[in-house]
């Protein structure tokens, strides 16, 4: 699987809720670093250590824009992630589906 590389870099990205919290936020619009800092107890310097994480999955974008530092939400990046979790539900699915099936298929003294 050609994808695989990335998809392992998207979801350690996403594994952390620091850095759910900071997808989350972008969602919304783009944000300077320091606003995304403020949300948390947590160093400036972690913040930034956390957003290398999301920047190197290609998550996020950051640009110099004057004296700050913006981000950016890529979410076309989350779509291959998307995709490979809808084609696990539908396996589940059909999976359960058919167990539903055999249990209502079985009688009740077979049970």
């Amino acid at each position: 699987m050609k994808q695989t590389p990335r998809l392992d870099r998207v979801f350690h990205a996403l594994a952390h809720p620091a850095r759910r919290r900071i997808v989350q936020d972008l969602s919304r619009g783009d944000r300077a670093v320091m606003q995304l800092a403020q949300q948390f107890t947590m160093s400036q310097p972690a913040v930034t250590k956390h957003l290398n994480v999301l920047e190197r999955a290609g998550i996020i974008v950051r640009r110099r824009q004057g004296r700050e530092r913006r981000c950016r939400l890529r979410p076309h990046a989350l779509r291959a992630s998307a995709e490979w979790m809808r084609r696990c539900e539908t396996f589940w699915n059909r999976r359960l589906d058919a167990l539903e099936t055999l249990l209502d298929t079985t009688a009740p003294e077979d049970r």
